[in-house]
């Protein structure tokens, strides 16, 4: 039997353009429920009528049915049919009408002034792999399929905990495995409990930064610096003062500038501008800092990739029970989607920032976490990193001489060593770095102005160029076409 109702729905089920005949019908019954046509308390067609209308199987609109039932939209009346809920009456009131939707969502989706002060500063790269793209390695080189072997290994004898909420920090065989490495590697003085396991670098200086500042708290950054800690101080309201940095590294303030909750440094190979902290600055950072209980976070983000000379010690292992939060990653020696990182805690603050860490990012990939462990065990880790360490020697030695056949010496920055995954191509004074960096950006030439890591009015012009991404076969062909236009914006 034809009804008013099915008429109304038969209509709304043409304009449906879903492939899924139940979609369909759901999509349509609810437009015709919310935009009145039909009002509370209809009823609804039989469900054999409808079907025979819309030349639909019985199932399907039973199906349906049962759907909208069981979000409220209609209601089964037993003896009476299916009526459209009266309780719809509620929801049609709250809903705006069709033309002040864009103000309300405008309303809605105010955001807080942390997040638009970091939207002003943001920073990341929408492209993350090609020509000189700064702090990205090369991740064709990674042997993926020896990972892979150990976790399939792993998997056929899979332990339930991999698979459950990690509330200890971490896999106890990778903290095991990463306090070996990093007492041998990098003369860090740690145990496995100190080990923190973390989604990378910039989770890390999240909960330091939610765990040790309140906001309006003062820090330290490095100036140039990099713009990830900058962001994430922002977002947690922490104020920080830009300290310049020199050949020697960071350059300690006077007494007059305040005393600072937190002191960031990357002393073994300073990011962007690639010094090497003396021993002098490093001691004279220590005594500030506890002389201030201030908390030192030392980045070690590419220590490993130095070509040349002695490997340069961590801060944090130069005395005993040092005021450092050292801080790591694999993302620059694996490679960035592994997401992996590491914090070691000094003693006293072990325990309760594992503790605030499980609460508030409910840590995980212990499965990966566990290979990892037996991939460093095994050595693979040790033999993969002297194997990229000499590729991106030879890249880097590549990239100087493109620059100063094409350029000139004064092309190179004064601060680099050599060491790491890019270097500074340094501009003319009064040089658009930025300009410079647009433009070759639009020619897939994925540099970066290094006048956007300053803080203070004082910038130094000049060009983050990545060379670890980049194979040799391809280097000079792109560094021509980036050379053309430097030698045509440069002033």
């Amino acid at each position: 039997m034809r009804s008013l109702a099915g008429d109304v729905i038969k209509q709304a089920f043409s304009q449906q353009t879903d492939e899924k005949l139940h979609r369909r019908l759901y999509a349509a019954i609810c437009s015709c429920i919310l935009e009145g046509s039909l009002k509370p308390a209809t009823r609804m067609p039989p469900s054999r009528d409808l079907a025979g209308e819309l030349t639909l199987s019985r199932n399907t609109v039973l199906r349906v049915y049962e759907q909208l039932q069981a979000e409220g939209y209609i209601s089964a009346r037993t003896s009476s049919g299916t009526f459209v809920s009266d309780s719809v009456l509620d929801n049609l009131d709250l809903r705006p009408n069709k033309e002040p939707v864009a103000v309300a969502l405008e309303d809605h989706t105010r955001l807080s002034a942390r997040c638009l002060e970091l939207l002003g500063h943001a920073s990341a790269s929408p492209r993350q792999w090609g020509a000189f793209i700064p702090g990205v390695p090369d991740v064709q080189h990674f042997p993926h399929r020896v990972l892979k072997k150990i976790q399939d290994r792993l998997a056929r004898r899979l332990r339930p905990a991999f698979l459950t909420y990690d509330a200890a920090g971490g896999v106890s065989e990778l903290k095991e495995a990463l306090a070996d490495y990093l007492r041998t590697a990098r003369g860090v003085r740690c145990s496995p409990d100190q080990i923190l396991i973390t989604e990378g670098i910039h989770q890390a200086l999240d909960l330091v930064a939610r765990a040790l500042c309140n906001p309006g708290d003062n820090a330290w950054i490095e100036e140039p610096g990099y713009w990830g800690i900058k962001n994430i101080l922002r977002i947690n309201a922490v104020h920080f003062s830009a300290i310049p940095v020199d050949e020697q590294g960071m350059i300690p303030p006077g007494p007059t500038e305040p005393a600072p909750k937190l002191i960031f440094v990357t002393p073994s190979h300073q990011y962007p501008l690639g010094s090497v902290m003396s021993l002098s600055r490093r001691q004279q950072l220590l005594l500030r800092a506890r002389e201030t209980r201030s908390w030192i976070i030392e980045d070690d983000y590419d220590s490993e990739f130095r070509f040349s000379g002695q490997p340069i010690p961590s801060l944090q292992g130069l005395e005993e029970e040092t005021p450092v939060i050292y801080i790591g990653t694999f993302s620059k020696t694996l490679y960035p989607a592994l997401r992996l990182g590491y914090v070691v805690l000094p003693k006293p603050l072990a325990a309760p920032l594992k503790k605030v860490h499980n609460d508030l990012y409910r840590g995980g990939h212990l499965l990966i976490q566990a290979a990892l462990a037996e991939f460093i065990r095994e050595g693979y880790y040790a033999a993969h990193i002297r194997k990229m360490r000499q590729l991106y020697s030879r890249r880097r030695q590549m990239l100087v001489e493109l620059i100063t056949r094409q350029l000139g010496e004064h092309y190179l920055g004064s601060f680099s060593s050599n060491a790491g995954l890019h270097m500074i191509l340094q501009l003319p004074a009064g040089s658009d770095d930025v300009a410079i960096a647009r433009q070759a950006n639009a020619q897939d030439l994925l540099v970066r102005p290094l006048s956007r890591y300053y803080v203070n009015e004082e910038k130094c012009s000049g060009l983050l160029l990545g060379f670890a991404s980049i194979e040799e076969h391809e280097m000079a062909a792109a560094f021509s076409r980036l050379a053309t236009i430097i030698r045509e914006n440069a002033v």
